[in-house]
């Protein structure tokens, strides 16, 4: 949902101020303050988080688990373990800096009577899915993955680079936009939030 502003000049006056809702697909959406600069470059930084509904052309028709297999669940994918709980990525700001770092993929959450739930991670090109399993009083949660991307080891890279630098909330964060593209950076624009893979 990240607001298009390159492709809409809806400033040109230095010192202009925007504020708009701005998300990664992942989600953890926020509100972003820009300010206008001589070169037309707006930067700034986020506040805090966004509860907007979006509208009707930025809700993303999003396919469902069964489009992603090939088969009976698991399918053709992969099992592994790992000792981050899908609980930990949950957050509002978790899933910001996930979403800044891992594109064009989405969470989904299949709960169950017992208390327990399947985190599903897709991709929107529907080529790549994965899932974790929550259960209570876990040290090493399933995974399961499949497809050409890795999403549940793009999703724990992001969270652990996320989590190297203390958690920042929304407040560490800003937002540049130049008329080539959108950069968002921690603490300050010249520490650029690193690039997908």
């Amino acid at each position: 949902m990240s607001t298009d502003f390159q492709h809409r000049r809806v400033w040109d006056t230095l010192g202009a101020v925007l504020v708009a809702p701005w998300a990664p697909e992942y989600g953890g959406e926020a509100v972003v303050r820009l300010t206008v600069g001589e070169d037309g470059t707006a930067s700034g930084r986020f506040v805090g988080s966004s509860a907007f509904m979006r509208l009707r052309r930025q809700r993303t028709a999003r396919p469902g688990s069964l489009e992603y297999l090939s088969g009976p669940w698991p399918a053709d994918g992969t099992k592994s373990s790992t000792p981050l709980s899908p609980d930990e990525i949950g957050g509002w700001p978790a899933m910001f800096a996930i979403g800044v770092q891992v594109p064009d993929a989405f969470p989904l959450t299949e709960r169950y009577a017992d208390g327990t739930y399947t985190l599903w991670l897709h991709d929107t090109a529907v080529t790549s899915w994965a899932t974790a399993d929550w259960e209570p009083d876990r040290s090493a949660y399933e995974v399961v993955q499949s497809g050409p991307r890795g999403l549940w080891d793009e999703v724990e890279a992001a969270w652990r680079w996320w989590r190297r630098r203390g958690r920042p909330g929304f407040d560490r964060f800003g937002l540049t936009v130049t008329p080539d593209g959108q950069t968002v950076w921690l603490d300050s624009p010249d520490n650029p939030v690193p690039a997908p893979h």
